[in-house]
């Protein structure tokens, strides 16, 4: 997963308009209905090349985030998944997958999120499939994992896959495109939603941070998937984003701390494993002194869970972490644009 903040991580009424979708993905874990194998072999194009997957996959396991999430929506329980450090339970479980799976076995849990891939351990799953399609795969570690089983990386960048991409390449890959593609259609009604919900998101700017980094400020841009998801949901980045942002594709960049104060957009969002950090951040005067921290705009996404979900979304992580994070955007698009 992207890292967080200092570079340690570089997720009611509308219910009506779509079904809950972590609902209906549980649902179809439950059920375990099955694609026709008709569609196979299929040939998936991702950064490395290629992958051809020749029979409907039974054994899959995944590495990085929101991999093992898509699976599970689609009804394919991994057996191998990785422990994630940061947002998940004693057993390196995160909780809206542990919701997703209640009163099934859970799958292999290998590794750590944030080290290297466990490679000896996902080859002890003996998978037939390894999906890594929102991932910062190397060459490297592509060609090893290809060694166990067939692999499904990122279309072209690292971490910068969307929730929809992901989706339907998992779907492809694993012969459930129909319902890959009604996962993706109930998660975008559901979004649509939210913004008849709240309106006064629509059109907002905003700057998305992931706190202070050596002294500056850490910025994201349009690119990366979690300002995505609030651009999904109607906001806009701000132009100040990319009018400053250095050359090339990093989706990541920092504003020094004099430069600060002339960041300029509706609202701050930013993400915080703890609330100490959340403070710390606000303690800054440099923070103090932009427009729309000072209009009341700030809206901190506090908490490792809460922070995993927004940052990797995912058609299970999203319907989550929504319900708290819709009204905490709200309430500060609301202040920033008075």
């Amino acid at each position: 997963m992207p890292v967080l903040s200092r570079r340690t991580f570089v997720r009611t009424g509308m219910l009506a308009a779509s079904a809950t979708v972590l609902a209906a993905c549980s649902g179809e874990v439950a059920t375990g209905s099955r694609a026709s194998a008709a569609g196979f072999p299929v040939t998936i194009p991702h950064a490395f090349g290629e992958t051809t997957i020749e029979a409907e996959p039974t054994r899959v396991a995944t590495v990085s985030a929101a991999n093992q999430d898509v699976a599970i929506a689609l009804g394919v329980v991994p057996v191998a998944m990785p422990f994630f450090d940061y947002g998940g339970d004693a057993e390196g479980v995160l909780p809206w997958v542990r919701e997703a799976l209640a009163g099934k076995e859970m799958p292999r849990v290998v590794g750590r999120s944030l080290e290297p891939i466990a490679f000896e351990e996902i080859a002890a799953a003996a998978p037939d499939l390894i999906l890594a399609t929102y991932s910062g795969l190397t060459q490297e570690q592509y060609a090893t994992l290809s060694r166990i089983a067939p692999v499904v990386a990122y279309p072209e960048t690292a971490y910068a896959t969307s929730w929809q991409e992901q989706t339907r390449i998992a779907g492809r890959a694993l012969g459930r495109s129909t319902r890959a593609e009604e996962l993706v259609v109930s998660t975008r009604s559901r979004l649509a939603a939210a913004v008849q919900e709240y309106p006064q998101l629509r059109g907002a700017t905003f700057v998305y941070t992931g706190g202070m980094d050596g002294g500056q400020l850490g910025v994201f841009r349009p690119t990366d998937v979690r300002v995505r998801l609030l651009e999904d949901l109607g906001l806009r980045t701000a132009p100040f984003v990319e009018e400053n942002a250095p050359g090339g594709d990093a989706v990541y960049y920092t504003v020094s701390a004099e430069l600060v104060p002339r960041v300029q957009s509706d609202l701050l969002v930013g993400f915080f494993g703890t609330e100490d950090l959340a403070a710390a951040f606000t303690a800054d005067t440099a923070v103090q002194q932009m427009p729309a921290f000072r209009a009341g705009g700030f809206a901190p996404i506090v908490g490792a869970d809460r922070v995993a979900a927004s940052s990797s979304p995912s058609v299970l992580s999203i319907p989550w972490v929504l319900d708290e994070y819709l009204p905490l955007l709200a309430r500060a698009a609301t202040a920033g644009r008075r």
